[in-house]
């Protein structure tokens, strides 16, 4: 059974940091790129940052450059994304997201969120 578990969202204050987590399990992690989204209300689903299978390769939406880092940890089988002076435009669901295609065919597989909310 695959299994996206994100975790690490709370409240933060303007300028403030927060780091997020998705713990996976249920298929092989390693041979996945692995991404973060973000969806605030009434907005449309946005990608923020995707790292590549053995972390060689990331990149990130311009907003969030230079502000955000995608990491993982292919041993816990975990994601992370480390937030840094965040601002009330960042306030959303973010989602992790792990996708591979092989052989034509595509498996993607969501966690069900953590919400941040940037607020002072």
């Amino acid at each position: 059974q695959v299994q996206l578990v994100e975790s690490g969202g709370g409240l933060v204050q303007p300028g403030g940091s927060l780091r997020l987590s998705c713990a996976t399990s249920g298929f092989s992690f390693s041979s996945y790129f692995m991404s973060w989204y973000r969806q605030a209300p009434g907005k449309e689903r946005e990608f923020v940052a995707r790292i590549s299978n053995f972390g060689g390769l990331s990149n990130y939406a311009d907003s969030v450059q230079g502000r955000f880092t995608i990491s993982r940890d292919n041993t816990k089988s975990t994601l992370y994304l480390q937030m840094n002076r965040l601002n009330p435009e960042d306030a959303a669901v973010y989602l992790c997201n792990a996708r591979r295609t092989i052989r034509g065919r595509e498996d993607d597989f969501w966690g069900q969120g953590t919400q941040v909310t940037v607020s002072s």
